[in-house]
């Protein structure tokens, strides 16, 4: 394991995590159970394990069939394509 790898990982996903729904609902059942607070960061926490361990599993499934190259280029058109879609909809509504 790289340090500098283990710190990039870290501060693009934390960067990318800020504010977005799985925080807000997080919050949000914190908010609910003050009381329990250390059940929502317990749940949240496994969840988010989860869904990583998912994410690292099918990106080392999909580099046995698809160049990391391609799939870089593939993630950045894809979030254009996100940005686009949000640009358009704010000018739409």
């Amino acid at each position: 394991m790289t340090l500098q790898l283990f710190f990039t990982v870290f501060a693009t996903v934390f960067l990318a995590e800020l504010g977005d729904k799985t925080q807000l609902a997080t919050l949000l059942f914190a908010g609910r159970s003050p009381g329990n607070l250390w059940s929502v960061f317990l749940g949240a926490s496994a969840a988010l394990i989860v869904s990583t361990a998912v994410g690292v599993a099918a990106g080392a499934a999909v580099t046995q069939l698809v160049s990391p190259k391609y799939l870089t280029y593939a993630a950045g058109v894809g979030f254009i394509a996100i940005g686009l879609w949000t640009l358009w909809s704010a000018q739409a509504g």
